[in-house]
This record gives structure tokens, sequence and C-alpha cells, in this order.
């Protein structure tokens, strides 16, 4: 198995560089797989003959208009076939976080769209190189403490039913967010700050596998992974989309620092290069997208939405990862990103353009629920 990492590209900025001076700096920090949250031309091009694979956004304002196979066709040709083959890109994620915002039209919007995006790769030809899928945050989720009982909520059953089948008859996989900094944030003083960070714990014992879990991300994983189970799609794969930490936040926004961002994601790394997956699937490759290359001034919401950046507008680093290989100037991480491990490199996830603050309080609330049954189980 080979556990990979990539970076979200996140561009709700005024002050940001020009795609064609990111290249660079992608390329200094090894990274080779990117997400973007749309398809912006401008990027794509540059990153033309880079290696770097994308996964491309079509927003959730385009959902209904997607649902016309007409409309969807001309948005492959003019949004990936025109960039293939010099840019790679490889998966099209249809929507963001749709299903938690409890809007109908949306979800009954969204199986539609993802069937039309592929029958256009289909005609194409190009559906063997390039996968359709979404994301979704943890707040789909009914139970997720123990992992083994994860389950989803049982209004989404359905529309999740079509989802995972689609999932599963174009080989695509099941994306999902997963913040634990969202359970610090929600009852810091609850909630073990170790056991988030992925720092030395006492961990928690899932009773009913008897599997030991010492992070909570890999916890929050293996319940997407049982809830998946339970509709029958075991051997689907999931790849985390988005995670990270802020390195400021409001007063109410506890633990928000740039030495507990440091910790989160310079130890998330450090797990990876390890090439391992999670205590109920240990063999199942883990890829996981962190955010963002670059804080973004013009996010709406709290300080912290606008701080999750690996860069500074400037280029230069928010913090020192701190993580050290030896005597080699770099590392590599599974197949997905080389990190140079000195004070110019750092990392951090990334809240959806397309979210709102309803929905983060929504899946804070849920995963504070989850972890305040984690911690109760702490020897």
């Amino acid at each position: 198995m080979v556990n990979s990492i990539g970076i979200n590209y996140g561009q709700i900025a005024d002050n940001l560089p020009s795609p064609e001076n990111v290249v660079p700096l992608v390329k200094s920090i090894g990274v080779t797989k990117v997400k973007l949250y749309d398809a912006d031309p401008r990027v794509l091009g540059a990153f033309a003959n880079s290696g770097v694979e994308f996964m491309i956004g079509l927003g959730n304002g385009d959902l209904e208009k997607m649902r016309d196979p007409n409309n969807a066709q001309d948005w492959v040709k003019q949004n990936v076939q025109a960039h293939l083959p010099d840019t790679k890109i490889t998966c099209i994620f249809v929507g963001n976080e749709v299903l938690t915002f409890n809007d109908t039209n949306l979800s009954d919007n969204l199986v539609p769209a993802m069937q039309s995006v592929h029958t256009a790769l289909v005609n194409l030809g190009l559906d063997k190189q390039v996968t359709v899928t979404t994301a979704h945050s943890l707040g789909i989720l009914q139970t997720s403490f123990p992992p083994s009982a994860g389950a989803f909520r049982e209004d989404l059953v359905d529309i999740l039913s079509q989802t995972l089948s689609f999932l599963q008859k174009t080989g695509s996989p099941f994306l999902i967010n997963a913040y634990p900094f969202f359970a610090y944030k929600g009852n810091p003083k609850q909630v073990s700050l170790d056991f988030v960070l992925f720092q030395p714990n006492q961990g928690v014992i899932d009773p009913t596998t008897n599997l030991h879990y010492d992070n909570m991300l890999y916890a929050q994983i293996d319940a997407v992974y049982s809830a998946l189970a339970s509709l029958g799609y075991k051997k689907l794969p999931v790849h985390i989309s988005e995670t990270g930490w802020p390195t400021k936040g409001d007063e109410d926004e506890a633990g928000a620092t740039p030495d507990n961002a440091k910790k989160y994601n310079g130890n998330l790394i450090k797990l990876m290069s390890q090439n391992a997956g999670t205590p109920l699937r240990p063999d199942s490759d883990l890829n996981i997208y962190v955010f963002a290359l670059f804080n973004e001034n013009m996010k709406p919401g709290p300080t912290s939405e606008r701080n999750y950046g690996l860069f500074k507008p400037d280029g230069t680093p928010a913090y020192a990862l701190g993580v050290t290989n030896n005597n080699t100037a770099s590392g590599s991480i599974g197949n997905g990103v080389t990190m140079p491990f000195s004070p110019t490199s750092s990392s951090t996830g990334y809240l959806s353009i397309s979210s709102a603050t309803g929905r983060r309080k929504f899946v804070g609330h849920a995963l504070m629920m989850a972890s305040l049954l984690l911690i109760k189980t702490l020897v």
C-alpha cells in the first residue's frame, strides 16, 4: 500500500500570486496532487505538463444545470477535454457537502448531475481516466462512536444509497471532509488536545472490535468505513478531501494557534509516511488532501476561515512543520508529496468555498458529541 497527501488550492482572496507563480511553489514542496474548487482555466493552463494530478470541482450552484446532458457535455469539453492530456485531470467532484445543507433542491439534483457528467466523459472517451464523485462533511453521520457503530443519518440513507451505487459502478472514491479541530473547538475542556493532534496519549478502545485508537481522525475515518459497510459498500475507497488546523481564530475558537497547526499537520504527515492504514483498514491506502496553499483573506465566517494556509500570500510559510528525517534534506510521503523538512514548509486544512457558517456549527456539534463519547472511554 502507498499513502498519498494532496493539497487543496483555494482562491477566495484578492492578494494571491498568479497561477504561473504558484506552479514553482507547489513543486518546491513536492506536491503531485492538487484539489481545485472549480475548473479555473488559468490554473489548469499554468500547470500544463507539470505532472501534477488535479481533482477539479463543479459548484453546488451548477447542479441543476448539469442535469441536462447537453450542458454537462459542454462543461466537460470546455473544462476537462480542453486541458487533457497536458494537464492531468483525474477526478471531478460534483458539489461540495450538498447533503448537509438540508436543501432538497440541491440533494435532488446531485445524483442526476453526477450521472450526466459521467455520461459526458463516456461519450468523449474520457471515463477511464477521469472519475466522478462528490464531497461530504461528517455531518452525514448519525453515529460516529464507537467507530464500529458508524452509521449514516436515516434521512440521508436513500440519497446516499443512490450516490454509493453510482460510485461503485463507476469506480470512483467516496470523499469526506474531516476536521478534529471542530470537536476540540466545540468543547476544549473535555476533548483531549493530544488525541486530536496525534500527540502521545492513552487513546481509546472500540469495545466492539477491541481496536485501539490514538487519534480522532482515524476514528472518524473508520466510522465512515463502518457506515459504508452497513449499507453494503465495504470495499468502496474513502479519500479525505479536506482536513487541517487553523493558525489563528476568534476568542471562542480554542486551539487555533500556529503551534497546534504545526503539530496537527506535522504529525499527520509523519503518520502518513509510515504507509499504514487505519486500525479498521490497516491495508487500505490513505489519500488525504490538506488545505490550503494560502491563507484566504476574503473568506467569510470566523477568523479561522482565513487562516488555514500552507503559505501566506507572499509565498512565505505560515509556520514550520518541524518534521525531521535523519540527515536527509527531504522525505517522501507516500506517492503524493515530498515535503522539505525545513522552516520553509507547512501545511494545513481547508473549509470549502461553498460551505456556510451554519454548516460548520452543525458538523462541529456532531463531532463534539462523538468526541465526548471518546473522551469518556479514556482510562
